[in-house]
């Protein structure tokens, strides 16, 4: 396969069918007699969005290609070319049978004649080798899959011979044959000057002057009408060479194709020939044969790079990263991909930007290197650095260069590296943003982020085989866990597995479990492949004050973190620490995922915490601010969401501490909805660290929100660990209000036996501490909980010893919230017009304190009522009343069960199309999808026909 997808069986060529066959056959041809793995497959056949039915497909495929392979083949036999293999698929043929592994061998064996000196049969290999060719890309597959890298670096390949024939053809005698293949490659690739150049050479050096003038001439109006660019110096030394008459190398033809004897090569144009050559560089760096992923990336850099060829375009892009993210890496293959496109040639320098030794590589020492590198002689080098930079601008004017700038350290460093004519690419990596560069230069920022879990599978695909990845897929998610997606981590570990093929992935990942926290499983034999040390090269670049606060946010509970919040963990105002996050953003040891939000990666938070570890003093007083900031912000948010709920005694918080300053309600809901996760983790933070009183009081202070917006499983996790800190902190009165958070958190969770213990533990002890409130409030929740557990008399009992107790404390919002909590009781034991009344004596009283919760609780006991007594037109009132209410107070899950319960009422009423609607709308208003219900609500779509008469399920 060479082009068109064609593949020789017993001497008949093979039509594999449709679209989606020939692409597998090109894919698997491509890559003949390795396994290629189901990822792949997919991934080279629909790129970033596979059908969910693409792995179905993929077997289909394989199917019918075994059928064109071996028409005879019988059915579900696995056959002897297309057989599993590793996890995916190879094709098990040879180069008698594949035209691309042909190809390969004779460019083998051509180099080999050339070796030794067999001019005759190098001619002659390298002539069957290029008449294999059918054109560029497979033939008869999606053109977008045919710029796909396994097939565009076939298509190099086939370029690359091409110039090596043409060098043959400048040395010996070319025959016919291979001038026309030359031509002929020439032809597919119209502005690859080096390959330009060397076909005007060959025909020129044949006797075929005017052809050679004539290839110059349409390439000269080539590049000037399409790219607006004049032809570069390779291709104009061949053309004067070919002006002079001077070449002569091989036997001139006469116009009957006789031969006569070569006139002596004249040997000083091809002398300044190879002097102008010597000005050709190709300094990549090899690119990396496992190279997998950032196909997204690729894509926009692809994209990017065909803008270099516009007219008065130099094109900059500027690849940012933390450190191990595989910048360079990225930049040397990217640049692979498109070095053909840059016929000047390309230039390499690593700037040192981040070197151990803090020796940053001056823009006037690259300069040096850059300009040597384009034929300068070092004593004709000026000194100075503008002088330098005009030199370098001088001869890189007019040319088409790819200038790959590796590991630099800032814009300044950069600036004077760039040319100042167009046709250029410049690559540019750093671990600083260089946003200077991409405000006064015009460059294009393209930031790495982390390798997604498929990537990181395919990661490990390519460097240990899919044999061994797919055989052991729990211990490869664990890996890929462990590494948090960093380029460096994986490549470290998978090092070590392929080093060791004795190793169990098991045990591999057993190590990075026992290792957690620590950075102990990602030291390679080198300072480049060991993490820590990799990061140390970023820390030791930053100011003292911004290193102090990377320091000091290892400690921090996590994902992310605000200014305010980073302002009092450094004990700083937030005025001053802006610009250290700048610092560090600038840098890449943090990223600014949304405006004013700071997240840093796992690996970078475990290495900063180290750094902290010899200095416990600091360490304790940095996470007592940060807890306090956490504390006394969610206090004060929880006083606007609850704002009759009995509030708990707070110590002053240390000093340096900014509590976050909310407003009114919707800032509270604000700060909650964004603080959620990292309130989760400050409070086992807390716990682990020996701050239980600050673990209790944060998870008291959320739970009115918490109780609202989250999931049951992480309210019963949080309200667990905040009960028994609360138990060690020896608060007899603390341990009881949060028995009755855990005892919510149980009953949300379904496991109501627990709950209803909980709440009689918290009952008992409030009773021993003579707490009416405290009692009040248990009563309350015993109420709900028993009516759950289908006991509603017994609900009916711990409503009026409430309601009794309120009297008796003169308590009045307390008595209508158990009014309420009777009225509903009684809807469970069908005492609806009894409910009614109760319902309607709390919502007066509960509406003048504010108290939306209760009162919503008390329009949805109405709504039952009137639902059980038929009279449907007053349930849903009732239930838009409590829905209304319970948006006010921002409870997501009761709004989500009074609209399941709206949505029975409209199914009893005879209008199943609005049930459906109201039901759908309750899935939406739950975050949780596992929540109880969101299940109910589920189940009842099922059995509910759509207008269109299928299945409702969701």
């Amino acid at each position: 396969m060479l082009g068109p997808v064609r593949v020789r069986h017993d001497r008949q060529e093979i039509d594999p069918g449709g679209p989606q066959q020939r692409t597998m056959l090109a894919l698997l041809m491509a890559r003949a007699g390795e396994p290629v793995s189901l990822p792949e497959i997919v991934d080279t056949m629909w790129g970033q969005e596979p059908p969910d039915t693409a792995v179905n497909a993929v077997h289909r495929n394989v199917g019918m290609l075994r059928r064109a392979l071996e028409p005879q083949l019988a059915a579900r036999s696995p056959g002897q070319w297309l057989i599993r293999s590793a996890g995916g698929y190879r094709l098990d043929v040879d180069a008698d049978t594949l035209d691309l592994l042909r190809f390969r061998q004779l460019v083998r064996q051509a180099r080999t004649a050339a070796a030794d000196g067999q001019a005759t049969e190098m001619v002659r290999l390298f002539t069957e080798a290029l008449e294999l060719w059918q054109g560029n890309g497979p033939g008869g597959i999606d053109p977008r899959v045919r710029h796909h890298p396994t097939f565009t670096a076939i298509d190099r390949e086939y370029l690359a011979a091409a110039r090596e024939a043409g060098d043959v053809a400048l040395t010996t005698v070319a025959s016919d044959r291979l001038l026309a293949e030359v031509r002929r490659a020439a032809d597919q690739a119209p502005f690859d000057e080096p390959l330009q150049a060397r076909l005007l050479l060959a025909l020129a050096t044949a006797g075929h002057q005017a052809d050679a003038l004539d290839i110059y001439q349409k390439m000269r109006s080539r590049l000037a009408e399409e790219l607006g660019l004049d032809p570069g110096p390779e291709l104009t030394a061949a053309h004067e060479a070919a002006l002079q008459q001077t070449l002569h190398v091989g036997k001139p033809r006469t116009p009957s194709g006789h031969t006569q004897p070569a006139k002596k090569p004249t040997r000083d144009a091809p002398g300044q020939l190879t002097a102008q050559l010597a000005t050709h560089p190709t300094q990549l760096p090899a690119d990396l044969p496992t190279f997998t992923g950032r196909r997204a990336e690729l894509a926009q850099a692809l994209a990017l790079q065909l803008d270099a060829t516009s007219p008065g375009t130099v094109v900059i892009s500027a690849i940012g990263g933390m450190a191990g993210i595989g910048k360079t890496t990225f930049a040397v293959h990217w640049a692979h991909q498109v070095a053909h496109r840059f016929p000047d040639g390309q230039l390499y320098v690593n700037l040192r930007g981040f070197e151990p030794s803090g020796e940053v590589m001056g823009p006037g020492e690259a300069l040096q290197h850059m300009v040597g590198a384009l034929g300068v002689p070092r004593q004709e080098i000026p000194t100075g650095l503008d002088a330098q930079a005009a030199l370098y601008r001088s001869r890189i004017a007019g040319r088409r260069m790819l200038i790959l700038l590796d590991n630099a350290r800032d814009a300044e460093q950069v600036r004077p590296l760039l040319p100042g004519s167009p046709g250029c690419l410049v690559i540019v990596t750093s671990r600083n943003d260089l946003a200077g560069l991409v405000a006064t230069s015009g460059a294009h920022p393209l930031p790495l982020g982390m390798l997604s879990a498929p990537e990181a599978r395919d990661f490990l695909s390519r460097r240990i085989g899919a044999s061994r990845v797919a055989a052991e897929p729990d211990a490869v998610d664990e890996i890929i866990a462990s590494c948090a997606g960093l380029p460096l981590a994986l490549a470290i570990v998978t090092a070590r597995i392929a080093t060791h093929p004795g190793f169990a992935l098991g045990a591999v990942a057993a190590e990075l479990r026992e290792t957690y926290g620590t950075l102990d499983a990602f030291v390679g034999t080198e300072a480049v492949t060991n993490v820590r040390t990799v990061f140390s090269w970023s820390y030791r670049a930053l100011p003292p004050a911004a290193a102090r606060l990377f320091r000091l946010l290892g400690l921090h509970p996590g994902p992310d973190i605000t200014a305010p919040a980073a302002a009092s963990l450094a004990g700083l105002s937030v005025r001053h620490v802006r610009p250290l996050l700048a610092e560090l953003t600038h840098a890449h040891l943090l990223t600014e995922q949304v405006p004013g939000r700071y997240t840093c990666h796992d690996l970078l938070r475990v290495y900063a915490a180290e750094l902290t570890e010899d200095d416990l003093d600091a360490r304790q007083g940095s996470l007592h601010r940060i807890l306090d900031h956490y504390l006394h912000t969610a206090h004060k948010g929880d006083a606007l969401l609850t704002p009759n709920r009995d509030p708990i005694l707070l110590t002053d918080p240390q000093d340096g501490v900014i509590p976050e300053p909310l407003a009114d309600l919707p800032h509270a809901f604000a700060w909650f909805a964004a603080e959620e996760q990292v309130i989760l983790a400050a409070v086992g933070q807390a716990v682990a660290h020996g701050f239980d009183r600050h673990a209790w009081q944060l998870a008291w202070a959320a739970n009115s929100y918490l109780q609202r917006r989250s999931s049951p499983d992480s309210m019963l996790a949080l309200q667990t660990t905040a009960t028994q800190a609360a138990l060690r902190d020896g608060n007899a009165a603390a341990y009881a209000r949060n028995l009755n958070g855990l005892a919510i958190a149980c009953a949300q969770a379904g496991q109501l036996d627990q709950a209803y213990e909980h709440l009689l533990q918290a009952l008992k002890l409030f009773v021993e501490l003579g707490d009416v409130r405290g009692q009040t409030r248990t009563r309350q929740n015993l109420t709900h909980t028993v009516i759950r557990q289908g006991k509603p008399q017994e609900a009916l009992h711990h409503a009026r010893k409430a309601l009794a107790l309120c009297r008796t404390s003169g308590d009045r919002m307390g008595q209508a919230r158990a009014l309420g909590a009777m009225g509903w009781a009684l809807t469970r034991l069908g005492e609806h017009r009894e409910a009614l009344r109760y319902c309607r004596q709390a919502r007066p009283v509960l509406a003048e304190f504010g108290d939306a919760t209760g009162e919503a609780a008390a329009a949805h006991s109405a709504g039952h009522a009137h639902h059980h007594l038929g009279e449907y037109a007053e349930a849903v009132d009732h239930y838009q009343q409590a829905i209304t209410l319970s948006r006010r107070s921002g409870d997501h899950n009761y709004e989500a069960m009074v609209l399941d319960h709206l949505g029975d009422t409209q199914q009893a009423a005879g209008d199943p199309n609005a049930a459906r609607a109201t039901w759908e709308l309750a899935l939406t208003t739950i975050r949780d999808p596992d929540h109880p219900t969101a299940q109910s609500v589920r189940a009842k779509l099922d059995d509910v026909p759509r207008p269109d008469g299928l299945s409702s399920a969701t």
